[in-house]
């Protein structure tokens, strides 16, 4: 068995496959001499050994493609969930109603407040720096299974399973609070970023992802369009889109057609 040892010893260096091959040369001559007992040992140790590196190849492979899986529902600039996950997720969401129902499913749409302003005046690589740390500010205190996920360009999604409508609004309000009175001067003392949000709620299957999207973009707009650095939602009872928060005693709240 010495001789066994050795090429074990060898297995490190060389890789499982090379050290089973050696294994198998010794095991014949082994068995030309007439020691069956040890060209046996060499045999079984040499079927461990492929045994073992096959196992391993297929583990790393499975790493690997769920690396790349990943990877592929991340955005590249901010790190966090893409569109493409998004829309897979939604689908899922709202296909099975029997996960979250009775609360449904909350998405809201959050839009940087004049951010291309930011860009002409600090430039695009500053830019990019502003949406990274408001991504990052975005994902905080998100409620169980929430998460966020880029749109595109500045603007970013939210989604909150098992929320109703209220404690959706109630979600993004603190997100949007936030954003607002983050320290942003440590970036550039004369930065200042605010958000605005619309948040819409759908139950179960009846609700497809494309309704529930374009209500979200509809409110996000409302809130853009009622003064910026709000949380816009439609009221349930009376139908009419209200803004939370400090928000709320605003005059002039646009209602989309």
């Amino acid at each position: 068995m010495a001789g066994t040892t050795t090429m074990l010893g060898e297995e490190t260096r060389t890789g499982s496959a090379g050290a089973a091959a050696r294994l198998a040369e010794a095991a014949d001559e082994l068995a030309a001499e007439g020691r069956y007992e040890q060209a046996y040992q060499h045999l079984r140790t040499a079927v461990r050994l492929l045994t073992a590196s096959g196992i391993d190849e297929l583990e790393r492979l499975r790493r690997e493609h769920a690396e790349a899986r990943e990877q592929s529902r991340r955005d590249s600039l901010t790190s966090i969930y893409n569109r493409r996950y998004l829309d897979e997720h939604l689908t899922a969401l709202l296909g099975d109603g029997t996960v979250h129902n009775p609360k449904g499913v909350s998405v809201a749409f959050v839009d940087a407040d004049h951010f291309k302003q930011i860009n002409d005046r600090f430039g695009h690589r500053f830019g990019d720096r502003v949406l990274q740390h408001l991504a990052e500010q975005l994902a905080l205190d998100l409620p169980p299974g929430g998460f966020c996920a880029r749109y595109g360009g500045e603007e970013f999604a939210l989604v909150l399973p098992g929320c109703d409508i209220a404690s959706a609004v109630r979600t993004c309000e603190a997100v949007r609070h936030r954003i607002d009175v983050h320290d942003w001067a440590a970036l550039d003392p004369a930065l200042r970023v605010t958000v605005s949000i619309g948040v819409a709620h759908g139950v179960g299957p009846t609700t497809s992802v494309e309704q529930l999207v374009d209500a979200a973009d509809t409110l996000l707009y409302a809130a853009k369009h009622s003064g910026r650095n709000a949380v816009a939602y439609r009221d349930e009872r009376t139908g009419l889109v209200r803004l939370a928060g400090a928000a709320a005693a605003r005059r002039a709240i646009v209602q989309p057609a």
